[in-house]
């Protein structure tokens, strides 16, 4: 990925609270010589050297990922920047907050592994509800499912939130992404600069 100096985020507790925060992305890799990419949520390992998820069993992109290297792309709040917005003169552009992580892939079939994946991922995204769903799976739907981990070798970060723009320049932006409705975007854009 291409990170200008200015957009470039080093800070490794901030780069993985991104991680866990923003963890729904992309697994790409090659399949039959071609690129080939799955939308899916991942977990970041306690250790933090590993992401873990889980596939289709049907799912193509599973037979040929032992052993490559694969990219998983993820992306937080993003919206368009129009110039203007600005007081001083630009262009339009687009500020985003994105992590890509690159490493080489194992496929496990374990289910007790699977299982633990599953009901882990579940217990994530069922706490913020008042009355969370509790896991009960039969064997077979765990048997449709193949486990997929990925050991970390590169982790690049990159926050594009008008760090290059004058402080009016990006409190406008704010004030105009609020307007808009993207407070997801304007509360990043605070908490990581102004």
């Amino acid at each position: 990925m291409y990170i200008p100096k200015y957009f470039e985020v080093t800070d490794k507790e901030e780069i993985f609270a991104f991680v866990e925060s923003n963890a729904f992305g992309q697994l790409i890799s090659n399949v039959g010589g071609k690129l080939f990419s799955t939308h899916m949520p991942f977990l970041l390992s306690d250790d933090k050297t590993k992401i873990i998820g889980h596939l289709a069993i049907q799912n193509p992109q599973h037979s040929d990922l032992s052993g490559q290297e694969v990219l998983i792309t993820l992306q937080g709040p993003h919206d368009y920047i129009s110039p203007s917005w600005y007081a001083s003169p630009g262009v339009p552009t687009w500020n985003y907050q994105a992590v890509h992580i690159y490493g080489k892939a194992s496929v496990f079939s374990s289910s007790e592994k699977i299982k633990s994946v599953v009901d882990t991922l579940t217990q994530k995204y069922e706490s913020s509800f008042s009355q969370p769903w509790k896991p009960e799976y039969k064997a077979a739907m765990l048997s449709a499912l193949v486990g997929v981990e990925i050991t970390i070798s590169e982790i690049q970060c990159k926050y594009k939130l008008s760090q290059n723009r004058s402080s009016q320049d990006r409190e406008q932006v704010v004030t105009k992404l609020n307007e808009v409705g993207s407070h997801e975007l304007a509360s990043s854009m605070v908490r990581n600069q102004l």
